[in-house]
């Protein structure tokens, strides 16, 4: 699919009231205001009031609507009173952009005492977005209009070594809006998942490897977040993602094998978190070879 124009955007979301969690700092805030850059009122949810309040008084100053809720989305009744908070003063949201997410780089034989991993990732990427979509489908569904965009991740379809936890928790939500969207096709609702490559957000910032792998601005990944709001597609994948997803169909001893080749040559999270450590000669080519995967 091509890159949407500023005139596909702005025909797809003007006078839209479009949520996205997450969306003080990264994908989430970049989405936030292209989104209100071409007409949409933007709803932004994330943990800080401060650095919501910050990125609406911006999109504000730009001309654009934006309206922010401070929420916990770790917190289920959080969620619940925020959620019901939103409708009381919209009425209903047109689309909700489930981008929040936690991710944690760490190898399962590191993790055996560490089951709050774990638990850490399920509880945001999973529920929250599971707790979210709940709050807002009953009024989704009594307009028979609406849309879903999940940003997941390349991970889930290429089996990232390292990535467990992350990938699981993702996975779940994956397999949660597969089943979702067939239930909700009869009432006009859309359900699209963004298989995410690696994003230089602050979420990555901490493995100081990834300063030299190859990834997309937090504005590309915005693009595709808006490509998912105009074309409504079930899903969006870079074209690493799909052949790393055909080969585990097809192949799947040959997935693992690259899999592990990686798993091999790239560091654990301690020694990837060595401030200034730079990638040797085999761990750039295989980046190269696989763009935007070890994230």
């Amino acid at each position: 699919m091509a890159t949407p124009s500023k005139a596909a955007i702005t025909k797809a979301v003007k006078d839209k009231v479009i949520l996205i969690t997450g969306a003080s700092s990264g994908i989430g805030e970049r989405t936030a205001f292209l989104l209100s850059e071409c007409g949409a009122h933007v709803i932004l949810l994330a943990r800080t009031e401060e650095k919501l309040k910050a990125v609406t008084e911006a999109i504000e100053e730009l001309g654009g609507k934006a309206s922010f809720y401070p929420c916990d989305l770790t917190d289920m009744d959080d969620i619940e009173t925020t959620t019901n908070k939103i409708i009381a003063d919209f009425d209903h949201i047109d689309v909700l952009v489930n981008n929040a997410g936690r991710s944690i780089r760490r190898s399962v034989h590191e993790s055996f005492s560490r089951f709050h991993d774990f638990e850490r990732t399920m509880e945001i990427n999973y529920f929250g977005a599971v707790k979210t979509i709940l709050g807002f489908l009953p009024t989704m569904i009594a307009r028979q209009s609406g849309q879903i965009v999940n940003i997941s991740s390349i991970g889930v379809l290429a089996n990232s070594p390292r990535f467990s936890a992350y990938v699981a928790s993702k996975a779940a939500l994956d397999a949660f809006s597969r089943c979702l969207a067939a239930e909700v096709k009869g009432h006009n609702i859309k359900v699209t998942n963004i298989f995410m490559p690696l994003v230089r957000t602050p979420m990555i910032a901490p493995t100081k490897l990834y300063r030299y792998m190859p990834a997309l601005m937090p504005d590309e990944a915005a693009l595709m977040v808006a490509q998912a709001i105009v074309d409504q597609p079930h899903s969006i994948a870079s074209s690493m993602g799909k052949f790393a997803s055909a080969t585990y169909s097809l192949i799947p001893a040959f997935n693992v094998s690259v899999q592990s080749i990686g798993y091999r040559i790239f560091p654990s999270s301690s020694a990837a978190q060595i401030t200034g450590i730079k990638p040797n000669l085999a761990q750039r080519a295989f980046a190269k070879i696989l763009p935007g995967e070890h994230h």
